[in-house]
């Protein structure tokens, strides 16, 4: 009985990386105007909040699975949860833009390396099938949960009357969290089995970081700046950078290392295809959340409450589709994928009809949030297995790894993409019809960015 008790608990230990990492996804997205206020930034700047944690995160995934094996998973996870417990201590108390968003980029990086080990620990703790498929239905939950909490709390703290400003909460509620899971985690955890340390990849790991950041950060930044060379530079060295990781990737693979990467995955077309519904459907993913929040609470007069229960309901939709869908894609396969794209776009027209100004009808807005979720659910949770299922069981793990990475890489490039497109539509001073008119753009083009998804999933063989 006490072996069975203290393995729920550790479960709950490890499972608290997965919800501060997820949560402090969504707690942001709602609390950007007070944060952007908080801070004095620009758009650009509450941009980057969101897209350097998950270039961090995108980064450092595959790395931080094979740090466990290097170090030691106890010690990985214990350090990785203290770093986060810093740098969300450093996003709660920065003063300025560049401040907030450089602990935000390692507070993405400090995720990175809790989540794997996690994993690992449920691998070890639950080896049997049945107890396995509980404990991961629990951890998956706990994620799940995650992002509607954190979507609640981002719409109640930042209207909280305390000594700080409300919006340093969301990032300040953290602490007590991992202050209590760091100790438990260190004298609870068990001690690493010895095995064979895989070699830790540090030039793969800066190539890509350089890459991804190259990349990313003058999407965001170039708009504001009108394109200054040092912008286009950046491009054009990100470019060079993936090239090289590509062939430094290769490299390891012929000499039998382990490569952060493995570039045969690119050599199954299914897999190529599925790669391209990741990049198309996870562009739209946070950039919603973003135009949205921007529109009902800066262009529109919101409060952050009234827009966090919106996207509660949306979040609400989103778990009960998940778990609906994860029994019907066995039985109709990419088809449920489909309909959910569909239901995304046509809930998306509705978002375009009903917020029309500041007295849009907020009792039509939660049934439309809540069906997009149920869109969302059916789409997300199988992404994974409908992308996946003819590559080598061999490549399996590389190819989970890779799907993992260009998950996140393809949120931030929305934030910068789409973000983009919203802001440059506002022009210098939006009134009302502005920002209504920006967010009908940038909606728009999701739509056009959900019509490839489907596109997409109508190329791979049927499931």
């Amino acid at each position: 009985m006490n072996i069975q008790i203290s393995k729920w608990l550790l479960l709950a230990i490890i499972s608290s990386s997965v919800f501060l990492s997820v949560m402090d996804i969504f707690i942001v997205n709602v609390a950007i105007p007070h944060i952007k206020t908080g801070i004095q930034g620009a758009d650009s700047d509450i941009q980057l909040v969101i897209a350097l944690y998950l270039l961090g995160y995108a980064s450092f995934l595959v790395t931080g699975g094979r740090a466990g094996d290097y170090f030691g998973k106890k010690k990985v996870f214990v350090v990785a949860m203290l770093m986060f417990v810093v740098t969300s201590a450093v996003c709660g108390f920065a003063q300025m833009p560049w401040q907030l968003n450089a602990a935000r980029f390692f507070q993405g990086v400090s995720a990175a390396w809790m989540i794997p080990q996690g994993i690992t620990y449920i691998q070890e703790l639950f080896p049997a099938g049945r107890e396995r498929v509980k404990a991961l239905g629990i951890y998956g939950t706990i994620a799940g949960s995650a992002s509607v909490i954190g979507q609640f709390l981002g719409g109640i703290l930042p209207e909280t009357d305390t000594l700080l400003e409300g919006w340093r909460l969301i990032f300040l509620i953290n602490l007590p969290i991992g202050l209590l899971v760091v100790p438990m985690a260190l004298f609870l955890l068990p001690p690493d089995r010895r095995g064979q340390r895989s070699r830790f990849d540090f030039s793969g790991v800066l190539l890509l970081t350089g890459a991804l950041v190259c990349l990313i950060y003058p999407l965001i930044r170039g708009r504001e700046l009108s394109w200054p060379l040092w912008c286009i530079l950046m491009l054009v060295a990100g470019g060079i950078l993936l090239v090289l990781f590509a062939g430094n990737q290769e490299q390891k693979r012929l000499k039998g290392r382990l490569p952060l990467l493995d570039v045969r995955l690119f050599g199954f077309r299914d897999f190529n295809i599925g790669m391209a519904v990741v990049l198309f459907y996870f562009m739209v993913q946070d950039s919603y959340f973003l135009i949205n929040v921007v529109l009902l609470e800066t262009g529109l007069g919101f409060s952050s409450a009234e827009t966090g229960m919106f996207f509660v309901f949306q979040g609400v939709g989103y778990v009960i589709a998940s778990l609906v869908s994860l029994r019907l894609v066995p039985l109709f396969g990419k088809k449920v994928l489909q309909v959910g794209v569909l239901i995304m776009i046509g809930t998306l027209v509705l978002h375009i009809v009903v917020l029309d100004g500041p007295e849009a009808d907020r009792q039509l807005l939660y049934p439309i949030l809540f069906a997009y979720g149920t869109g969302c659910g059916s789409v997300l949770p199988s992404l994974l297995a409908v992308g996946l299922k003819n590559i080598p069981v061999e490549l399996a793990g590389a190819a989970s790894g890779t799907f993992s990475t260009f998950q996140q890489t393809a949120i931030a490039l929305g934030i910068g993409v789409i973000g983009g497109v919203f802001f440059s539509s506002l022009g210098a001073s939006p009134d009302v019809a502005a920002y209504i008119s920006a967010y009908r753009i940038a909606t728009v083009t999701n739509m056009a960015l959900l019509v490839l998804v489907g596109f997409f999933l109508w190329l791979l063989p049927p499931t």
